[in-house]
């Protein structure tokens, strides 16, 4: 199991409750306590952060803030806070398994002769299916395999063997927190529904989560986002109307995290966009913006895999613009093609990371070559 490194949290907590209505605050009011820091307000310092926020939502509106300029001196309380290194503790995020989430390959017995066209029509691709096929044949000739039993532990081994990456694993663990996470893709593919459950997942490992409603031009993705914040327990940060700057909600919500002494920020991006371009710039703005406050840690790509093809056209897009680190692939209980995401791991060489096989909220969990391979061999 994959071990990060978290905030180390004491279990006593500094009781600061007169600070805390500044930090959840609508953007217009600030009038009545300016003293204390707002967090729509790019130029003001950050405190050391210790206040514990009692709501779970931040309106944003403000357009895409500027850095301060460099004549400005920071206040002695924010530098060195900043030269404050966070205690850190290795962690395990919760074993969640997807042996029983993924389809069959086989409805009936094995048969070697039908397996490349097996293959073809589970999405591995004409050229991958071939050479499997001829790869499990030799095999099994060497080792005089031919029962059924035999030909599905072969293939299952081929397959985590053409599966197997030493990058699948989240980059949590280089301390520089908090960690930031974009999720992009297009509507539909379970981008929202991919950030509620690994913020629950990660709250389940006593993780401190940062949502960030930056889809801002879809009003439904802001309240289903809204929702799985509630059931995860996160906090979220939401634009105050509809259309907002995107790049001021991934700021503010790296900034609520930085005051909030969060681990982890995670960033719902839109994903409707009319051409390449616009995603770019869009994209490049929302960067821009988050890495004035903190590096990114992920940009993780979500893929439906009922899609089947269609969903290698639409990760080569994103995977142009996005600079895209691991891909997430929905939806493996609802199609037999899982064979999807062995073709993007390989025509993308990017690491197939996390994957979800329902709709409930533990319907998740990291990549496991093990369990899908054994999920598509297995006799059912």
């Amino acid at each position: 199991m994959f071990k990060f490194l978290k905030r180390l949290r004491s279990s006593k907590q500094e009781s600061t409750s007169q600070a805390e209505p500044e930090l959840v605050a609508e953007p217009p009011v600030v009038a009545e306590q300016a003293a204390s820091p707002v967090i729509e307000s790019p130029v003001k310092p950050l405190e050391p952060a210790k206040v514990p926020l009692p709501e779970p939502e931040v309106h944003a509106e403000a357009a895409e803030p500027e850095p301060e300029p460099e004549a400005k001196a920071p206040e002695p309380a924010s530098a060195a806070a900043s030269e404050v290194e966070p205690e850190l503790v290795a962690v395990e995020l919760p074993k969640r398994s997807l042996g029983t989430g993924i389809r069959s390959l086989f409805s009936e017995n094995f048969d070697v002769d039908d397996l490349e066209d097996i293959l073809i029509l589970a999405d591995f691709g004409v050229e991958t299916a071939e050479e499997i096929t001829n790869q499990l044949k030799s095999v099994a000739q060497k080792q005089g395999a031919s029962s059924d039993a035999e030909l599905r532990l072969l293939l299952k081994d081929l397959l985590v063997e053409r599966l197997s990456r030493n990058d699948s694993s989240l980059n949590l663990d280089d301390g520089k927190l908090p960690y930031v996470i974009l999720v992009v893709g297009v509507n539909g593919a379970g981008k929202t529904t991919t950030i509620g459950k690994l913020a629950r997942w990660l709250k389940d490992g006593d993780w401190e989560v940062v949502l960030g409603a930056a889809d801002t031009f879809r009003a439904a993705a802001v309240e289903q986002l809204a929702t799985w914040a509630e059931r995860s327990g996160a906090r979220l940060v939401k634009p105050a109307k509809e259309g907002a700057d995107p790049a001021a909600v991934a700021y503010q919500t790296v900034e609520l995290a930085i005051q909030a002494e969060a681990d982890i920020a995670i960033i719902d991006t839109a994903g409707r966009l009319q051409n390449k371009k616009d995603l770019m710039d869009e994209l490049g703005k929302i960067r821009r913006a988050v890495e004035k406050q903190a590096k990114i840690s992920e940009v993780l790509l979500v893929i439906d895999a009922t899609n089947g093809q269609n969903a290698m056209s639409q990760a080569k897009a994103f995977a142009e613009v996005a600079e895209v680190t691991g891909i997430v692939m929905t939806k493996l209980d609802g199609t037999a093609k899982g064979g999807i995401l062995y073709a993007l791991q390989k025509e993308l060489d990017l690491p197939i990371k996390l994957v979800g096989v329902g709709e409930q909220v533990n319907d998740f969990a990291f990549f496991s070559p093990e369990e899908f391979a054994k999920g598509l061999v297995a006799r059912k």
